[in-house]
């Protein structure tokens, strides 16, 4: 079993994705397995080597270790070319409002696609056209680890923006199978985004991961946390709180690395958010 972790190098790692980092790492090495770290640097205009370098400080702080360089996505270029070509797709010219306006539209699926492009009537000369998937279907199940059997829409999604950007679901695919990713731990607001990965996947005979989604920590409102929310990232909280804090939200006391792998039940890990109570007072 090899698990992963995969942030995106666009600013330091809250305490939120810490704790998901934390949590990939005590799934795969629980069980003996191996984890392996992925730079995910796709978005060009928000990520950076500066960010990337920090957020790995970060994790090493933390206890974390992984096995082999992290992989950067900015390298992985002729890799997603390759995989974009034995696609069937279609060039998009529709902007993110005009995809929200329609949306709404009744019997209409939130935020997804409803195929304007797809006969290809729509041609706008003066802008650069995102590349979508010609899906063949309007679903797709796949296993997660807390839900069972768990199905979810597939629409015409984006393969490559606008600006020439690769995307996440393109990216993440190709890059799971490359490094042998057989088990993805990330937060309860990706569930959504697995079949769609799943159903790449199959498109290219790849094997899928096992899917384990986790709660988010949220503020105190019960939102969402984000770096917004103050002083979030390890670099704002004294290292030794912070680790203890990140064990007791996964439901361990505090211990080394080693002692939390021997305090670690998958089984036993709590479905509920949890709250973060920011130890700076405002």
């Amino acid at each position: 079993m090899i698990g992963r972790y995969a942030p995106s190098p666009s600013g330091d790692l809250h305490f939120g994705n810490l704790r998901t980092a934390l949590l990939a790492w005590l799934f795969a090495r629980h069980d003996g397995g191996g984890f392996v770290l992925r730079v995910e640097d796709v978005d060009t205009g928000r990520s950076s080597m500066e960010s990337a370098e920090r957020q790995l400080e970060d994790l090493a702080a933390i206890g974390l270790d992984w096995d082999g360089e992290p992989l950067y996505q900015s390298t992985r270029s002729d890799a997603y070319a390759t995989a974009l070509a034995s696609l069937d797709t279609y060039p998009c010219y529709c902007s993110r409002k005009e995809i929200q306006e329609a949306s709404r539209a009744p019997h209409a699926i939130p935020g997804s696609y409803p195929g304007t492009c797809r006969n290809g009537a729509v041609v706008n000369p003066g802008k650069s056209p995102s590349v979508r998937l010609r899906s063949s279907v309007a679903s797709f199940s796949v296993q997660d680890f807390f839900a069972g059997s768990y199905t979810g829409d597939v629409d015409d999604m984006v393969l490559r923006r606008g600006d020439g950007d690769w995307a996440y679901n393109l990216a993440v695919v190709v890059d799971d199978a490359y490094q042998g990713v057989t088990q993805v731990v990330r937060g309860d607001d990706l569930l959504p985004s697995a079949p769609r990965q799943a159903y790449l996947a199959s498109l290219w005979g790849l094997p899928v991961p096992e899917y384990v989604h986790v709660p988010l920590v949220l503020n105190a409102a019960g939102k969402r946390l984000a770096k917004r929310d103050g002083a979030v990232t390890l670099r704002d909280m004294d290292l030794s709180w912070a680790r203890a804090e990140l064990a007791r939200s996964i439901g361990l006391q505090p211990a080394s690395p080693a002692g939390l792998l021997e305090q670690f039940d998958p089984s036993k890990l709590s479905r509920e958010p949890v709250v973060f109570k920011n130890p700076i007072p405002e």
